[in-house]
């Protein structure tokens, strides 16, 4: 049996997706899982040893380049090399009108969220048979559920995100126990006050804690120096790939941070991790997995830097 499945984006919702690859392959163990998904996030299904081919797609950056001869022929190339494949199944998990229209240039019998079910209901018309599964299911186990529908198995399965980080060598922190601060988002509503990432930085180093500040881009970097240079003892990281993000977060004792695609990873690698809400709900796409998780705050109520400290200190007992 071959199987498709289609999971394009955010980072956050990729990471959801994972447990999906662990359940098929625990109940369907011969059968072959290829992944269609953003460049950006390609590295992501390819740390599960489950998964046999990953097809990325590049949505995000045609989308900005519609005029240029070179996006149509890297769209061309796209859908031939999707359609090279002939899939048994085609799993579409996102349930939008982009990731449906994926599913569509693929070949094999495509399974979907019914239209009550899916984010954007016109979705559903692309799919060959739909499955009605509740909204109000936290994202992760939306996704499972889907699939376990699909392929007639149980719901009942273990948590599992299947992944590990790549072992890669970081000299600037060894011999440190490190606490990473994840205080970027995609959103400026769902930042937490630099002021309080001063005192928890402070508070953790007072503790024998390194704090580390990855940052993925210019703003964050200013960020992050303004952190460290307010504190001193912080480390901002050197600029990281995603694989090398996932390392750095697997040898630290614990990670803290907002909104962010990072801290399910965090989750997703089994470390100690602290999610901040400060303009979003948790209770459906919070971080989520069988570690030692806690999301703080919710929208219009962020938590507060004792808050923060106290379920860090129950994290690093």
């Amino acid at each position: 049996m071959r199987i498709l499945l289609v999971k394009t984006s955010s980072l956050g919702d990729v990471i959801h997706n994972l447990p999906v690859v662990s359940d098929l392959h625990l109940s369907l163990p011969e059968a072959q899982i290829d992944w269609c998904v953003e460049e950006a996030f390609a590295d992501i299904p390819r740390l599960h040893p489950a998964v046999d081919q990953v097809l990325p797609v590049a949505i995000r950056r045609w989308r900005k380049q519609l005029g240029s001869p070179a996006t149509w022929r890297e769209l061309g190339e796209f859908r031939r090399r999707l359609g090279a494949t002939t899939y048994d199944f085609v799993l579409d998990t996102q349930g939008l009108l982009k990731s449906a229209l994926i599913a569509r240039l693929a070949t094999g019998k495509r399974l979907g969220y019914a239209a009550e079910a899916a984010r954007e209901p016109l979705a559903a018309r692309f799919y060959d048979a739909t499955f009605v599964i509740p909204r109000n299911a936290h994202a992760v186990e939306r996704n499972r559920w889907l699939a376990a529908a699909a392929f007639d198995y149980p719901v009942d399965l273990p948590l599992d995100y299947g992944i590990s980080a790549p072992a890669i060598d970081s000299p600037w922190r060894a011999g440190k126990r490190l606490v990473i601060l994840l205080t970027a988002t995609s959103r400026d509503d769902k930042l937490w006050d630099e002021r309080h990432w001063f005192t928890l930085a402070q508070a953790l180093l007072e503790r024998g804690l390194t704090p580390v500040l990855p940052a993925g881009n210019a703003l964050e970097r200013e960020r992050a120096e303004r952190i460290a240079a307010a504190v001193e003892g912080v480390i901002v990281a050197p600029p990281l790939t995603l694989l090398q993000v996932a390392a750095l977060l697997a040898g630290a004792s614990l990670a803290i941070g907002v909104d962010t695609g990072l801290a399910h990873l965090a989750a997703a690698l089994r470390v100690p991790v602290i999610a901040l809400y400060i303009a979003t709900d948790p209770a459906l796409t919070g971080v989520y997995g069988t570690g030692f998780i806690r999301n703080l705050g919710a929208t219009g109520a962020p938590p507060s830097v004792a808050e923060v400290l106290r379920v860090a200190e129950q994290a690093l007992r």
